[in-house]
């Protein structure tokens, strides 16, 4: 098949994300999953299908009009039959986060959890459920099943000596090597605080020659992007940059290539920071941008943080391997439950990092140790039974990681002649459950409900579009791709042209119990100065509702200004437990939009409720 950029000519590569996609169903892995029995094996044919999701509707304009969730449902089925064969996910959402419900629509996560709501739950029975919007009860900070101790080490001696670890740290180390798989006598697992703390450790070890550059590849603005650049600028490191192509936001491909092809010393290229699609707009990028950057002596850093359970399967490490590797296990659904981010150092890369002497100690490198409240309460449960003294070795409060581990390793032993289960006997059922689903039905699901949903937005239009123009909602990135990534960046407009501020669209959506992000796209192109006057001109009428406050900002239209500022848009991300339902609520709240009188309502609707304004 023929790529539509390769004009014909498959032996070129496509660098602009028309690629093969990893999760269509080939004769090869067809035996993992028979029970999935119709693809789509391009882009084509997935929009072909879509258009017959809401058939025999093509657009609405009143909400009223729109069809119920039964109908749509029952046209999303007849479209994409494989999507019934994702009932396991249902089954697994209804049992294990039976908080997802109509008063909690979540679209503001990325990632994926290590453990089930309801795993938490059990242990933990004084979390209350909490909006993925507000802030947890005091409680649900608490780490449920394991404590977190900051390592005063760098990253070069962590990864040629490690360090003592306790046996829980060493089984979820295994657990998570096994879930990704990645081997372990290629790449070395450091546990990281968070996202932010991994870009940062990799930007400080990083051991850049004499200009040595940080080329990044991100449509959108990114704390942890920002904190990496800042480190690799102390460094003396030049930033570089990929530009993106208005509308669609595909990568400009000629400028990266020459950027990365740059006639000069290979040894001294720097790092390439690139993730295989956005998590922003969901906009795709090939693999062929990796291998391009290590044949020509970069050193690769992939960001896996918005992947899909089980996605990394599809990364095919054995092939490119990549130097660095950084995911996460931290943000999940709203709460706060135990979590940390994870970097993959590849063992024979090690020379590219600082060595101890030049590296200094880093505060992002973490233990994971027992929860103390749970060892202290093994150990005064042990205490209180009718048992010879001898058997118990009573241990003071432990104050650092050390004396943590030693009192675990003392249980342990107690438990083991006992004959009682261990502390680190804990499942990883977030881990279980993805891995109980499979990779091509994850997959599948998140295709076909992203772009339904990407279809159903684009079908919402005021009256008069035809002679006016104006959609109610403008996509940003693709729009319907097979290939897509499984997130969405939009903004509503009104029947004036007018811009409703993103962060107004996210606090009444917020107000309709669904949760959603905002964001910032940056490193826009357009084609020529008339369409970029155009089109900022529009990004640049933002509506004020009196008794409605946001803080979108102003739009800047000098170009390095511009730059500066970004695009501001709202977006939604699905993850592995969204269903259809979530995502036909979200249409049917951005439908109301429709209503010229909406914003409106809403104002009067809350200040009856003595409320002045809708604050963001």
């Amino acid at each position: 098949m023929n790529t539509p950029c390769a004009g014909g000519e498959t032996s070129q590569p496509c660098y602009n994300g028309c690629f093969r996609s990893p999760f269509i169903v080939s004769d090869s892995n067809k035996s993992q999953n028979s029970s999935v029995s119709v693809v789509f094996g391009s882009s084509h044919d997935l929009e072909e299908a879509t258009s017959y999701t809401l058939h025999p509707y093509t657009q609405f304009t009143n909400h009223e009009a729109i069809p119920s969730l039964q109908e749509s449902y029952a046209n999303f089925i007849k479209a994409y039959p494989p999507f019934g064969n994702t009932s396991e996910v249902d089954r697994i959402r209804a049992q294990e986060y039976p908080h997802l419900n109509l008063s909690n629509i979540c679209f503001d996560y990325t990632g994926h959890g290590l453990f089930s709501y309801v795993q938490q739950q059990r242990f933990c029975p004084s979390t209350s459920v909490a909006s993925s919007s507000s802030c947890p009860p005091p409680s649900a900070l608490e780490p449920p099943f394991f404590d977190i101790s900051h390592k005063p080490v760098n990253l070069h001696s962590q990864i040629l000596h490690g360090g003592q670890e306790s046996e829980l740290e060493s089984r979820i180390r295994e657990r998570i090597m096994a879930f990704m798989n990645i081997s372990e006598a290629d790449y070395t697992l450091v546990f990281i605080a968070n996202e932010v703390s991994a870009f940062k450790l990799v930007a400080e070890s990083f051991q850049f020659q004499s200009n040595g550059e940080l080329l990044t590849v991100y449509d959108h603005r990114s704390e942890a992007l920002d904190v990496m650049m800042e480190a690799c600028k102390a460094q003396g490191a030049h930033i570089l940059s990929a530009e993106f192509c208005w509308p669609k936001l595909g990568i400009k491909y000629k400028k990266l290539k020459k950027m990365i092809m740059s006639k000069r010393d290979k040894r001294k290229r720097g790092l390439f920071v690139f993730p295989l699609h956005s998590r922003v707009t969901g906009a795709p990028y090939s693999y062929v941008w990796m291998s391009l950057a290590q044949e020509n002596g970069w050193h690769v850093l992939v960001d896996a943080c918005a992947f899909a359970p089980k996605e990394m399967d599809t990364l095919g490490l054995t092939m490119f391997k990549p130097d660095f590797l950084i995911c996460s296990f931290h943000k999940v659904y709203g709460e706060n439950p135990s979590g940390f981010g994870c970097l993959f150092v590849k063992k024979s890369s090690v020379s590219a990092i600082k060595d101890s002497a030049n590296n200094p100690t880093s505060l992002g490198i973490i233990s994971l140790l027992p929860a103390f409240r749970q060892t202290q309460d093994l150990q005064e449960e042990l205490q209180s039974e009718t048992s010879p003294p001898h058997e118990i070795e009573v241990v003071s409060v432990a104050q650092s990681s050390s004396e943590i581990v030693e009192l675990q390793t003392s249980l342990e032993s107690t438990l083991s002649r006992r004959g009682l289960s261990s502390v680190n006997e804990i499942e990883c059922k977030g881990l279980e459950h993805a891995d109980s689903v499979g990779l091509i039905q994850i997959s599948c699901r998140a295709k076909y409900l992203i772009n339904w949903l990407v279809n159903a937005m684009m079908s919402l239009q005021h009256p008069h579009h035809p002679q006016t123009g104006i959609s109610l909602i403008r996509i940003y990135g693709p729009n319907i791709n097979a290939h897509r990534g499984p997130a969405v960046a939009f903004n509503v407009f009104d029947w004036k042209g007018e811009k409703v501020d993103p962060l107004i669209v996210q606090k009444l959506a917020d107000r309709n119990n669904i949760s959603l992000s905002s964001a910032v796209l940056q490193k826009i192109r357009f084609f020529d100065k008339n369409e970029e006057d155009r089109e900022m001109g529009i990004e640049s009428r933002v509506c004020e509702v009196k008794g409605l406050r946001g803080q979108c900002g102003n739009y800047i239209k000098t170009e390095r200004e511009r730059n500066e500022c970004g695009i501001s848009v709202v977006t939604a991300a699905l993850g592995f437990l969204t269903n259809f339902e979530d995502v036909y609520r979200l249409w049917a709240f951005l439908s109301r939009f429709l209503d010229a009188d909406f914003v409106e309502k809403e104002r009067w609707r809350y200040m009856a409720l003595n409320q002045t304004t809708i604050d963001i």
